[in-house]
Parts: C-alpha cells; sequence; structure tokens
C-alpha cells in the first residue's frame, strides 16, 4: 500500500485548517498586539475549548503512538494511571489553582518570586525551560516516526518541515487559535483513534474475539498488585506515580497553568480542569484499546521481528498501512491524526516557553542592566514574545534530531516529566503550605532534587521484558520461512547487577524527586534561617513579621494560618499577590 494523493491533499487540508484558524485569530480582536492577548487570551476564553486543550497540549502523538505499543508489549495494565488522574484532579484544583488564579501572572513562576525570592523563581524558570525543550523535541520526533513509516519520506524531512509549521503557527495566532484549533485537532485524534479500533473490530468479527485473544497473550492482566518498587507496571507504580505526574503537569506546569488562567474566573477554570479528565480518560482508554487491536491482527507475525519495522513506537501506522492502507484518504486522516496532535502541543509549549523567557528572563535582565522597567510600546508588546517562540521552535527542530537515540517515546517523556516535574511540584508545595521554607534553602533542595532524578532516569538500567510475540504465520504478509528466528535477549546482564535506585520502576521518578527536593528543602531552609543566611523572607509583609500575606498558600493552610494568628492576638488581613512590592 501506498500513501496516495488523497492522503496529501488530506494532511494538506488539516495544515491549512490549522494556519486558517490562526490567521482568523490573528485578524479578529485585538490582532494579537498585545502580551496579555498573545500569551493569556485576555482571559476571555470558555471552559470547553481550554478543558480540551489541557488534555492534548501532553497527552498527543506520545499517547497515539506510544499507549498503543505500551498494550501491545506489555498488556492493559498501563490503563489504571486513569484512577492516578482522578485523585490528583480535585488537589490541582482546589488546592494550587487558586494560588495562581489570585496571581494573575504571565508567568506561574512569579508566585516564587513573591513567596521566595529572584533567585527560586530563575531556578524553577530554568529547570522548566530544560523540560519542555526536551519534550518538545520527542513530541516532534513521534510523528515523523509515522510519516516515515506510512509515507515513506525522510524522517529528518519530516521534523523539519513539522518544525517550520508549528513555527509558522504559534506566532500567528497566540494562545487563542492554540485553544481553538485543540478542540479541531483533539477530534482528529480521536478519528485517527477510532480508524484503528473500528477496522480492528470488523476485521476480529468483534470485541469478544480482540479480548480472547488477549487473554491468551497475557494481554489482559489487570490486577497487578505486587508493592515491590521494582515492578514496571503495578497498582502502586501506576497510581502513586501516575498521581505525582499529573500534578507535576496540571497544577503547577507553566503551559497548563497559563491555559487556565485565559478563563475568566477561579470557578471556570476549574470546571475546565475538571473536564479535561473525562476527555483524558476517553482518549486512554480508546487509544488503550487500539493496542490490543493491533496486537490481534499482529499475534501471529510481530512486525518488528520479521523486519517490516524498526521501532515498536511504528506499531499503529503500520497497522493502519496494512488494513486500511487500501481506501484513499484513511491513511492520509490517520496521519493528519497525529500530525495535528503535535501542532496543538509543540505550537502550546513554545507559548509557554516564550511567555517565561520575557518574563522571567528577559524583564528582569533589562531592568537590571538599565535600572529602569522594560516599557514596551503596547501597539508592538507582542513582537518581542513571537520573536522568542520562533527562536524556540528551532531548538526544537534540533532536539527532535536527537530524540531517536532514546528509547520507547512514551517512556522517555514520562521520565523527563518525572526528572524535572517532581522537583518543581515540591518547590511550589513547600511554598504554599509552610512557612519555615526560605529562598536559599528551597532552591538547595530543588537543585538535589533534579540533580538526582536526572542521574535516576537516565542511569542505565535493566530492559523492561515485554510479553511474548512471535512469526508463526507470515503468510498474509507474503512473508515466508521466518518462523526460526528467535529474537535476542535485550541485555546479558541480570537485573540484580544493577544498582537498586536504577531498578527502580520509572514512575517512582517523579516521586523521589519531589521528596528529595521537599525534604532537602525544608531542613536546609531550617538550618539556614538558624544560621541567619536564608535569603529574603516574603512570606510576612511588615517588618515586624506580624502580617502574613495569606494569598501565597493554599486555601486550606491559610485558613489554619489565620486560626492560629488570631488564638495569638495578631492582627488578620488579606492582601492581594500583585499589590506585594517586589524586591
Amino acid at each position: 500500500m501506498t500513501f496516495g494523493a488523497l492522503d496529501y491533499v488530506v494532511v494538506a487540508a488539516v495544515l491549512l485548517v490549522s494556519i486558517g484558524i490562526g490567521l482568523y485569530v490573528r485578524c479578529t480582536g485585538n490582532r494579537q498586539k498585545s502580551n496579555d492577548e498573545f500569551i493569556l487570551a485576555n482571559r476571555s476564553m470558555t471552559v470547553l475549548p481550554v478543558a480540551f486543550s489541557l488534555m492534548a497540549s501532553f497527552m498527543s502523538s506520545i499517547t497515539l503512538l506510544g499507549v498503543s505499543s505500551e498494550i501491545y508489549m506489555f498488556g492493559i495494565q498501563f490503563i489504571v494511571i486513569n484512577f492516578a488522574y482522578l485523585i490528583a484532579t480535585p488537589i490541582a484544583a482546589n488546592l494550587f489553582l487558586p494560588v495562581f488564579y489570585k496571581l494573575q501572572a504571565a508567568s506561574a513562576y512569579e508566585y516564587l518570586e513573591c513567596r521566595f525570592g529572584k533567585l527560586a523563581r530563575l531556578s524553577a524558570s530554568l529547570a522548566y525551560s530544560l523540560q519542555m525543550i526536551l519534550y518538545m523535541g520527542i513530541v516532534v520526533y513521534a510523528p515523523a516516526l509515522a510519516l516515515e513509516s506510512a509515507v515513506g519520506i525522510d524522517k529528518e524531512l519530516a521534523i523539519i518541515i513539522i518544525g517550520i509549521t508549528v513555527i509558522i503557527y504559534c506566532c500567528i495566532g497566540g494562545i487563542k487559535a492554540v485553544l481553538l484549533t485543540d478542540v479541531f485537532q483533539s477530534i482528529l485524534m480521536f478519528v485517527a483513534v477510532f480508524l484503528v479500533i473500528i477496522s480492528g473490530i470488523n476485521y476480529a468479527g468483534g470485541i469478544g474475539n480482540i479480548i480472547e485473544e488477549a487473554k491468551k497473550g497475557g494481554r489482559w492482566e489487570l490486577l497487578n498488585f505486587n508493592p515491590d518498587p521494582t515492578e514496571r507496571h503495578s497498582w502502586f507504580s501506576l497510581i502513586i506515580g501516575g498521581m505525582f505526574t499529573y500534578l507535576s503537569l496540571y497544577a503547577v506546569n507553566q503551559t497548563q497553568v497559563q491555559r487556565l488562567m485565559t478563563v475568566k474566573s477561579l470557578k471556570g477554570a476549574q470546571r475546565a480542569l475538571w473536564w479535561s479528565w473525562p476527555i483524558l480518560l476517553l482518549l486512554s482508554i480508546t487509544t488503550s484499546f487500539s493496542g490490543l487491536v493491533i496486537y490481534y491482527y499482529y499475534r501471529n507475525c510481530d512486525p518488528l521481528l520479521a523486519k517490516r519495522i524498526t521501532s515498536r513506537d511504528q506499531m499503529m501506522p503500520i497497522y493502519i498501512m496494512d488494513v486500511l492502507g487500501h481506501i484513499p484518504g484513511i491513511t492520509g486522516l490517520f496521519v493528519a491524526g497525529v500530525f495535528s496532535a503535535t501542532l496543538s502541543t509543540v505550537s502550546s509549549c513554545l507559548n509557554s516557553l516564550a511567555a517565561v523567557t520575557l518574563e522571567d528572563y528577559f524583564k528582569p535582565m533589562y531592568k537590571f542592566v538599565s535600572k529602569k522597567e522594560l516599557q514596551v510600546d503596547e501597539s508592538r508588546s507582542a513582537v518581542p514574545t513571537k520573536i522568542i517562540a520562533g527562536i524556540y521552535g528551532f531548538i526544537c527542530i534540533g532536539t527532535a534530531f536527537l530524540a531517536e537515540k532514546f528509547g520507547g517515546i512514551l517512556q522517555i517523556s514520562l521520565t523527563i516529566f518525572g526528572a524535572v516535574g517532581g522537583p518543581l511540584l515540591a518547590l511550589f508545595t513547600l511554598g504554599m503550605s509552610f512557612l519555615s521554607p526560605n529562598e536559599y534553602g528551597s532552591v538547595i533542595g530543588l537543585f538535589s532534587g533534579v540533580l538526582t532524578s536526572l542521574v535516576i532516569g537516565f542511569a542505565d538500567k535493566p530492559r523492561a521484558i515485554p510479553l511474548q510475540v512471535n512469526l508463526e504465520d507470515c503468510s498474509q504478509f507474503n512473508i515466508y520461512n521466518l518462523t526460526r528466528i528467535i529474537p535476542q535477549a535485550a541485555s546479558t546482564r541480570s537485573s540484580e547487577e544493577y544498582f537498586y535506585l536504577f531498578r527502580l520502576s520509572y514512575w517512582y521518578t517523579v516521586v523521589i524527586g519531589f521528596f528529595i527536593t521537599f525534604f532537602v528543602g525544608y531542613f536546609a531552609s531550617v538550618i539556614l534561617k538558624a544560621m541567619n543566611y536564608h535569603g529574603t523572607d516574603k512570606v510576612y509583609i511588615d517588618g515586624n513579621k506580624n502580617l502574613i500575606n495569606y494569598d501565597l498558600f493554599m486555601p486550606p493552610i491559610a485558613a489554619r494560618l489565620k486560626e492560629q494568628r488570631m488564638k495569638k492576638g495578631h492582627l488578620i488581613t488579606n492582601i492581594a499577590l500583585e499589590s506585594v512590592p517586589k524586591l
């Protein structure tokens, strides 16, 4: 089967629609002239597009290609992650989001300056930038991989085409275009998954046959309650690690916080966050089932062992070509789904990185050098942000060329988020939960957590052993005499030969990073405070340290602090974060 003319037309149409939405937004409203419109859409967005965008930002081409491959190789256990997301959603909506909403800043890391100081803000911003640059490279590489296997075009050329397209799209429409386009692109993501599911059910003669073969192949195991932390996927690793991963993404990550800040009210932002969960759940369940469909089709002739593909992440594209490639336009529709998911994700990251760079790097540097605030003409204030977004786009292209050096795209993306996201989550948690943490102590904790997490996340570790695949019958693909091929073991070393921390499930990277940052940051703060070397104390808003800025804390923590202060006879006052002077 080949990628025909109609398939190219479908992919081109998706590109044009996405760019068209950007052009429409650019030509309406305030024409994307101000930073507030380009970065926060003038805080005028409704719940639905934000909910879809929250899902599409981090669950895009990585989900389509990575989850289906995960289920094919290791079984349905991964679906337990959705329970972790359900547990974490109210935590993000009711504890973290209210604090950011009171801040009303373009950069989420402005909170850290209000709570700790400039050093904490800069450290967190740099960690976030590293995290997003690595992630963007993988997100661009994933659809390039799909295009290579399905279309046959050069992978490097595909990376460049995708990257340039995203740069143009991001710089045209701003965050409003990203949010609106995410709805359209999310629908295409679901279309791509349902193409696999519907064709698979038709081929198998019913869902029951697919499930039956999954059971025979050991891929229907869902009740792994093994508490051993070296177990790759169990209820413990998926619930605990998944919950911390979700919070690191949806509670404190600039990309998601920025989206939630585009909604005009806190209640609306909370509803958007809640609505994103069932949308994410639907995509997760359908994508997981598509992995079982693909297993059913290739249960007797694994395409990787048969050397029809070069990576497990090409499983879904090769399936589409084998089953639906003869129908004009269908393959193009699938590739468009993967492609559009990348557009939404990367454009979101570019927009957020541009906001962080302008607010956290450029403006403070300008103030330090010139000794005055940056004054930009309002009609041109978005121009520097757009230029910065374009620069990050080219950095993204460079990172994408390195992505194939890593392992499976799903696991490596989660490892990246865990290595940086866990420590960042701990830093915000320290600031929003306790009075004691201070600037120097928290920064020491952040660097300790990030360094440890990166070492654990990217150290040489035992390879996961997938479930059995075979080459019993490849006649339907006109391939014969392959049954004697025996796949070589991934590693000759026993897992017990590796250092214990390197044998832990990759889901615990985020947990380890969180707790190291949390405890090191807390106790370092206590020690440094006793030594009178703790930096600026921003919790108090008066010289006598009697008045606390309660807006810096999670609502229940703030209420408890007020109660304690009232019992001690202290004056209670509420002062908005934006009114607190920046030192």
